[in-house]
């Protein structure tokens, strides 16, 4: 081999080693949960006061992101689940949003796996998800309480049999059926490239691998569910195909179930039709 061949292939060599890792190093900074202090930093921004709370179900502990010193009772109250991956922060923009912090107590919180504490150690289970969700509601008046489910936070809000308010699905992980398991999921499954993969990302692999398997507990049941269910979904979504939100449409009737359809909407419609989820959020405080 040419001596100025090598020299070109060692500088390739160095510099898509260099790009790598800033890759990695960013992938870990941007995936890694944030702190208290970060999460304050988030809000203050918009000037928004965010009171972060620990709270324990069992023996796991986790973070609650109230935006009310103290629940009004007066006012509704929106309760936000994030999906896998997921992060506290999904939901910054809607309990950042005056319109909605006027009309509605807010609430989010980090699902176990997925904060500072309990890094990586999700419990691979929607009953335990649901069992907390629950618990975290105790005090609330659910006739009062509207859920957001996101993504996999879907079947945990729709797995609970209270009547609440209004249960919001957002693109909803519901149908074992139409589970698809992507390539990438194989970096996990590598015990060669699993070290590359964050604690976050290593726990939303589990979660994906158990998941579909876990839907069927489940999916047969869901026209159990007493609440009154609007589905939001896009019908590009190739992560959670839109044909979970159509065989909800078919095993709940239509006075109770309600399908909203985001033309060319892929799987970030929570960030990508923030301006359309909110109205839709507006529309549900108002209804009786």
């Amino acid at each position: 081999m040419p001596k100025k061949l090598r020299l070109v292939l060692k500088i390739v060599g160095w510099l898509f080693a260099v790009i790598l890792g800033v890759f990695i190093v960013f992938f870990y900074r941007f995936s890694s949960p944030k702190s208290d202090a970060e999460i304050q930093k988030e809000f203050a921004k918009n000037n928004v006061a965010v009171f972060i709370k620990q709270h324990q179900f069992k023996s796991q502990r986790f973070r609650v992101l109230e935006f009310q010193k103290e629940i009004d009772t007066t006012l509704p109250t929106i309760v936000f689940v994030h999906g896998s991956p997921g992060s506290i922060l999904d939901f910054k923009k809607y309990c950042s949003d005056a319109d909605l912090r006027g009309k509605a107590n807010l609430i989010t919180y980090e699902r176990v796996g997925y904060g500072i504490d309990e890094t990586g150690n999700v419990q691979e289970s929607i009953a335990f998800e649901t069992a907390l969700l629950e618990d975290l509601l105790i005090d609330l008046d659910k006739r009062k309480t509207i859920l957001v489910g996101y993504s996999y936070g879907g079947p945990i809000a729709l797995a609970s049999k209270y009547k609440y308010k209004k249960i919001v699905l957002l693109a909803p992980a519901v149908y074992s059926k139409v589970e698809p398991m992507p390539w990438i999921l194989n970096f996990y499954r590598w015990k060669t490239t699993r070290w590359l993969l964050p604690d976050i990302w290593k726990a939303a692999s589990k979660e994906k691998l158990s998941h579909k398997k876990d839907l069927l507990n489940f999916e047969n049941n869901w026209k159990d569910n007493p609440s009154k269910i609007l589905s939001v979904h896009g019908n590009n979504d190739w992560i959670v195909p839109y044909e979970n939100s159509l065989y909800l449409k078919e095993k709940f009737p239509s006075k109770q179930f309600e399908l909203v359809t985001l033309e060319d909407a892929g799987h970030g419609l929570v960030w990508s039709h923030f301006t359309a989820i909110k109205n839709i959020l507006l529309q549900q405080l108002k209804e009786k």
